[in-house]
């Protein structure tokens, strides 16, 4: 296994990966990133996500870090995530990158400069949902006349909406029935919306307590609906998903990967 590098160690998620790494002999935690100003600067990783001391100093200084040898694990946020990115891509270190939240613009800058170096971006790290997904558009393409609905939910601190999870499935859909995502999108409802457009492809928001994540892909027919659901029952799930990326990355050549391909969907 690679050398990796937790982004945003301090964070829930980061937390979860630097315990899963540390209580993984064969796992190697080779430093441990956050923003200016966190006050888990210069403390131990190890003792800041409740595993004891591992000898890893959070720090700022990611470029000190990203060599050609080391896989970064980045779940912070979208304009983190794109700085550790241009970071990466300059030093030639290998990331695995599962913020939501970007803009078009970002995106755009994202697919011109991953492909220098190793990168998996993904809206979600799950391997279920990613197996979701590819169900998904295969039920799309075999019921075309059914309605097509996804519903999420997730933690009240969520600061994107909907969630890229949800945004994937949507296109997902709108993929499978050479379809416009853009176009046929609608992301809530109110008031007297008249009749549902036969290729409307619904999108819905839900924040609520502390909801680690689940989607609900709804199809829905005349006499009969088909519902596939994931629910996620701890961040365990999307940091064994980026672990399990990391460890398929580091054997690439450069380039723009997805969760799809680590598995090989």
């Amino acid at each position: 296994m690679a050398n990796l590098i937790v982004a945003g160690a301090a964070g829930r998620m980061g937390r979860v990966l630097v315990g899963l790494i540390a209580r993984d002999p064969s796992l190697k935690l080779a430093g441990a990133i956050e923003a200016s100003g966190v006050p888990a600067l210069g403390s131990d990783a190890g003792e800041t996500a409740g595993v004891g001391t591992l000898g890893v100093r959070v720090t700022d200084e990611y470029a000190a870090l990203a060599r050609p040898d080391t896989v970064t694990l980045d779940f912070t946020n979208a304009a983190a995530s794109m700085e550790h990115l241009e970071v990466a891509v300059k030093q030639g270190a290998a990331i695995v990158i599962a913020s939501t939240g970007f803009s078009p613009t970002q995106e755009k800058r994202a697919r011109e400069i991953a492909p220098r170096t190793r990168t998996v971006i993904a809206p979600n790290m799950s391997i279920g949902v990613n197996v979701l997904t590819k169900i998904v558009e295969q039920v799309a393409a075999i019921l075309p006349d059914f309605d097509a609905e996804v519903v999420e939910i997730h933690h009240r601190t969520k600061v994107d909406a909907p969630s890229g999870t949800a945004l994937a499935l949507g296109r997902a859909i709108a993929a499978a029935r050479k379809q416009d995502f853009q176009s046929r999108a609608v992301f809530g409802r109110e008031g007297i919306t008249g009749v549902r457009p036969n290729d409307q492809i619904s999108v819905l928001a839900l924040r609520a307590g502390d909801a680690v994540g689940d989607h609900t892909v709804i199809f829905g027919g005349q006499g009969e609906r088909l519902e596939l659901i994931h629910r996620a029952q701890s961040r365990d799930s999307l940091a064994r998903g980026a672990i399990r990326a990391a460890g398929w990355l580091e054997k690439q050549k450069p380039g723009l990967y997805s969760m799809r391909d680590v598995l090989g969907l």
